[in-house]
């Protein structure tokens, strides 16, 4: 786990070996998301690059028997 420093700009700097694991590279869009009280930033993703993200996932739903 990494620490990092919130600056009187509030800008926080992302450690290199997160940047590098993540994929990350100067510009891209990062959604930032509060949850329970702690920041997440996830990265904006192109529709494209998400394709076969839901391969295997199984599309039957099963319904309750008074519905259609």
């Amino acid at each position: 786990m990494e620490t990092v420093t919130l600056s009187s700009k509030y800008q926080v700097v992302i450690p290199r070996s997160v940047r590098t694991r993540l994929g990350l590279r100067p510009g891209m869009k990062l959604q930032v998301v509060e949850y329970n009280g702690r920041v997440e930033f996830l990265p904006v993703r192109k529709a494209v690059e998400l394709r076969g993200l839901l391969k295997g996932l199984e599309p039957v739903i099963k319904r309750e028997n008074d519905r259609l």
